[in-house]
């Protein structure tokens, strides 16, 4: 049987049950893609993983056991267990989550999101890619679902040696969209178009801790997307929100959710701008908000890119502040991977100190339960949320 044997001295990560093994870890390996065991250079067993050649991160583990298979069998067991530890988070009021968070679920390469009647996945390895036809059939039978759709239209997958793909599977997507609810809001998902497989399901905790700021405030809600911080904050009681994105079609769909939920539409207003300009354009207006949610997309998918993506992050939270009034509340965000916590609060020092303003840190927030954090693969944890007040120095 073919292997992957690893250099001395590479094999220490897979003994601490990191899923990863990348190219120049590897003494020998098979010319083929496939599933093969990896042997450290003594020829001693460390795990069995799936191979890429094409990529330098270029082999990810799917066992810890000896001689356990990857097969039809272990992906349907892994994807039924992922669903049942998501079942108790389903109910009327919450008919959206993600059942397979990829290595934190123990299926490396594979996204699979439950939104209402419908199931997306994104398939983003090699390995996985190859598992495709078995995964259309047990997805099938382990949800049953009306619709399935693949979203695997991701620049990631060219690192894999892949095509990016978007496919109808089963049934049909009705006109505008498939709906579900959040923590009792109702929510319009574009899972054709929209970004990622169609909603930011990782924020489910934050919103609900915007809800807790917003009664009787002005709100700010920067890259607001289709809307779900503005609608926890109408929720919560705020008197004005602000949704800004670069995107009509998603600020159009905001606008019908903040329509479906039965909200006062006087209080909501959309702004179709560049997030960065209408910052300015705020400032030099002396406009003030009681609430500011900063939540950009991913500013560094490259670690050669940290310090300019600091400086974006930066550049943001500085004026969020500037716009803040006193005992202001500000939740930012970075869902770069590659960004530390660590890093990220030394941004948000940075842009307070230029702000000449203190902030207290009064709560931390992070992805939502259904986006676990695996403790051995620790980029697993990639959303880092603080929710900051802004307190004018003497």
């Amino acid at each position: 049987m073919q292997k992957i044997v690893l250099k001395a001295g590479k094999e220490k990560s897979l003994r601490n049950r990191h899923p990863w093994v990348f190219s120049g870890a590897i003494q020998h390996a098979p010319k083929e893609s496939g599933t093969y065991e990896v042997h450290d250079h003594k020829k001693q067993f460390l795990a069995l993983a799936y191979y890429n050649p094409e990529s330098s991160l270029a082999a990810r583990v799917v066992s810890w056991k000896e001689g356990e298979t990857w097969d039809r069998e272990s992906l349907k067991n892994r994807l039924q267990n992922a669903y049942d530890r998501r079942k108790s988070m389903l109910s009327p009021e919450q008919t959206a989550a993600r059942i397979v968070a990829s290595e934190a679920d123990l299926l490396p390469g594979l996204i699979v999101d439950l939104y209402g009647p419908a199931i997306v996945f994104q398939i983003t390895t090699g390995g996985m890619e190859a598992m495709r036809p078995v995964l259309l059939e047990v997805l099938d039978e382990v949800f049953t679902p009306e619709i399935i759709v693949e979203r695997s239209d991701e620049a990631i997958r060219k690192k894999e040696g892949l095509e990016e793909r978007k496919e109808l599977i089963k049934g049909v997507i009705p006109e505008g969209g498939i709906d579900i609810v959040e923590q009792g809001i109702k929510l319009r998902v574009d899972i054709w178009d929209g970004h990622k497989t169609g909603f930011y399901l990782d924020q489910r905790a934050a919103r609900k801790s915007v809800e807790a700021y917003t009664k009787g405030k002005r709100v700010l809600n920067c890259f607001s997307y289709t809307g779900g911080f503005s609608l926890s904050a109408l929720k919560g009681g705020a008197t004005e929100v602000i949704s800004v994105d670069e995107s009509r079609p998603a600020l159009n769909i905001a606008e019908a959710n903040v329509e479906r939920n039965g909200f006062d539409s006087a209080r909501h207003t959309t702004v179709q701008a560049d997030v960065f300009k209408y910052l300015r354009q705020l400032r030099e207006a002396g406009e003030t908000f009681d609430v500011i949610v900063m939540d950009p997309p991913k500013f560094v998918s490259d670690r050669k890119h940290i310090d300019r993506a600091c400086r974006g992050y930066k550049d943001l939270n500085l004026i969020a502040l500037q716009l803040l009034k006193e005992n202001g509340i500000l939740f930012t965000f970075s869902c770069s991977g590659l960004l530390s916590r660590d890093l990220f609060q030394k941004v948000l020092f940075g842009a307070g100190v230029d702000a000449q303003c203190e902030l207290q840190v009064i709560e931390t927030l992070s992805q939502s339960d259904d986006h676990p954090v695996l403790l051995t693969f620790p980029e697993s944890l990639y959303l880092k949320g603080f929710v900051c007040r802004k307190i004018t120095t003497p």
